[in-house]
C-alpha cells in the first residue's frame, strides 16, 4: 500500500487586488486543507511563489496570526508579505502585542473588518481591510488612516465606486466581470466586426497576409502589436516597424495567442488598462497548463489557451457568447466548452472561474499540487503580459 503524504500541497485561493489605475499591485492568498496552518504555510512558501509573482506583493488572509511561526516568517521577506489579519482575532491576549512585533519587524498588517466590541485599534496599525460584498465604509471614513486601504469582494461597478469614495486604494473581487466597467471603451459597429472577422481568421488559420490586411484596418490593434514586440519581453536589437517583421519575429502560434490577448488591450494609448486582459491570459494560461498535463498535443493545448482567452469576449464585446461563438465557427467542444461548461475543457475552464474545493479537483482527477503549479504558473504568465501589453 502506498504511503500517505504526511504534508499534502494545501489549497490556495488567489484573487488579483488592483489599484485605481487598474494595475495590478499584489495576489491575496488564503490557505486551507489538511494539516497544521504552519505546515500548510511552509510547504507553500517552500515553493518559487514569490519569485513567479514578482514584482507583484503577496498578500496572506489570516484568521489569526498563530501561524506564523519562525520557521514560516523564515520563508516570508517582510518587503514581499503582508498579512491580513481578521480583527477579531485581537479580542485574544497577546494578539495585538503579536501583530505590533510583527509590524515593527518590518511587515504590513491590514486588520480586516470592524473591530471586536470594546477592543481598541493598536496605534501602529493603521491600514485596513475590508469584505464589501454587503456595503462600503460612508465616504471618506478612512481618508484619515494609512494606506493602502483593502476592499474585498468588490463586485460590481456601483460597490466600487463607493469604495473608492469611502478611501480604499486596493481592491479584489469580480467588478472586473461587470459591464460597466468590462470592456468600458466603447467599439463602435465596424471596430466590433473587425475584431470578430479577425478572431474567425484565427480561429481558421487564416494566412498571415489576411490577418494583417485586418490589422491595418484597426489603428489600436496595430498600435499594441507593434509596441508589444518592440517591449523587453522581446528584447529585440532592431526596432520593428512593420507587421511582416512582427510576424517574422513572434511566429505564426505566438502571434496568434498575441493577437487574442491583444484585443483585450486599451483602445487608446493613454486609457486606463482593461482589467479583463490579465484575466483572460490566466484563464488561457491555466487551460493550457492543465491540457499538457492530461496528455495534451500542442493543437488541443493551443486550443485550450484560446478557450480561456475567449471565455470573456462576452464581457469585452457586449454581446452574447452564442452570438460570438457562431461568427468565429469554432470546433464543437471548444463551443460547448464556452457555451456550456461542457466536457473536460469546459470542467476546467468552470474551475478557473471560481476556487475549487479537494472535492472538485478529485472529481476531475487533479491533484492539488498540480493545480497549484498550473494556477501559479498561470498568474506569472498574466503578469507579464499585464506589464507589457
Amino acid at each position: 500500500m502506498a504511503e500517505l503524504d504526511p504534508h499534502p500541497f494545501p489549497l490556495v485561493a488567489v484573487d488579483p487586488v488592483a489599484n485605481g489605475q487598474n494595475e495590478w499591485v499584489a495576489l491575496c492568498l488564503r490557505v486551507s486543507g489538511d494539516g497544521e496552518p504552519s505546515q500548510r504555510l511552509q510547504t507553500l512558501f517552500g515553493t518559487d511563489l514569490l519569485a513567479a509573482i514578482a514584482p507583484l506583493d503577496g498578500l496572506l488572509m489570516l484568521d489569526h496570526p498563530s501561524a506564523l511561526t519562525p520557521p514560516v516568517l523564515a520563508l516570508m521577506p517582510p518587503h514581499r508579505i503582508g498579512f491580513v489579519v481578521s480583527a477579531g482575532a485581537l479580542v485574544e491576549e497577546g494578539v495585538p502585542r503579536r501583530l505590533a512585533d510583527l509590524h515593527e519587524i518590518g511587515y504590513r498588517i491590514w486588520l480586516d473588518g470592524a473591530l471586536p466590541a470594546g477592543v481598541r485599534q493598536p496605534s501602529a496599525l493603521r491600514s485596513s481591510a475590508r469584505d464589501c460584498a454587503l456595503d462600503a465604509p460612508a465616504s471618506g471614513q478612512l481618508v484619515a488612516l494609512f494606506g493602502p486601504h483593502l476592499a474585498r469582494r468588490v463586485d460590481s461597478a456601483q460597490r466600487f465606486s463607493a469604495c473608492a469614495a469611502a478611501g480604499f486604494d486596493w481592491f479584489s473581487g469580480d467588478y472586473p466581470y461587470d459591464p460597466e466597467l468590462a470592456g468600458s471603451d466603447a467599439h463602435d459597429g465596424s471596430s466590433r466586426r473587425r475584431i470578430l472577422t479577425l478572431l474567425g481568421l484565427l480561429s481558421r488559420d487564416a494566412d498571415s497576409r489576411d490577418i494583417e490586411l485586418q490589422l491595418k484596418q484597426d489603428p489600436a490593434l496595430s498600435f499594441h502589436l507593434l509596441k508589444l514586440v518592440n517591449s523587453a519581453a522581446f528584447a529585440v536589437s532592431t526596432q520593428i516597424t512593420s507587421f511582416n517583421q512582427a510576424i517574422s519575429l513572434l511566429g505564426r502560434r505566438q502571434l496568434q495567442r498575441w493577437l487574442q490577448l491583444l484585443l483585450y488591450a486599451r483602445q487608446q494609448p493613454d486609457g486606463l488598462p482593461n482589467l479583463l486582459l490579465p484575466l483572460a491570459a490566466r484563464r488561457g494560461a491555466q487551460l493550457e497548463a492543465l491540457c499538457k498535463r492530461d496528455g495534451g498535443g500542442r493543437d488541443d493545448c493551443d486550443l485550450a489557451f484560446m478557450t480561456g482567452v475567449f471565455s470573456l469576449l462576452d464581457r469585452l464585446l457586449h454581446m452574447p457568447m452564442t452570438d460570438i461563438v457562431g461568427e468565429l465557427q469554432l470546433p464543437q467542444h471548444v463551443s460547448g466548452a464556452l457555451l456550456a461548461r461542457s466536457g473536460k475543457l469546459g470542467a476546467w475552464l468552470r474551475m478557473t472561474e471560481s476556487h475549487p474545493s479537494g472535492d472538485d479537483l478529485d472529481a476531475a482527477g487533479i491533484d492539488p499540487a498540480d493545480w497549484w503549479t498550473s494556477q501559479l504558473n498561470a498568474y506569472h504568465w498574466a503578469i507579464q503580459v499585464g506589464r507589457n501589453v
